[in-house]
């Protein structure tokens, strides 16, 4: 006799198991973020005063913070606010 229930949200795979599959890969994107902030440290002039290497800063704070919705924040800080009238201000039109 099949169920009406829903089928339950499959749980969480274990910490300790997502660290043993992604820490190599993890561990690369860090260094390539390093080596990124190497070649601009070894670069002629400042980016300190520029609001995308602010944006960087920022988000890498919140890589470290106790959260589990670290990925949304990243995201939200670098997207553009929404705004009703996008269409028009990219030039596009809804289909009617």
């Amino acid at each position: 006799m099949a169920s009406n229930c829903p089928t339950p949200p499959p749980c969480p795979t274990p910490a300790a198991q997502v660290l043993n599959r992604e820490f190599l890969e993890m561990r690369c994107k860090i260094l390539e973020l390093a080596a990124s902030l190497d070649r601009l440290g070894r670069g002629g002039g400042s980016v300190v005063d520029d609001p995308r290497f602010a944006k960087l800063r920022e988000a890498i704070g919140l890589l470290v913070e106790s959260r589990e919705d670290r990925a949304e924040q990243v995201q939200l800080l670098f997207s553009r606010p929404y705004d009703d009238d996008w269409q028009r201000q990219f030039n596009m039109h809804a289909a009617h």
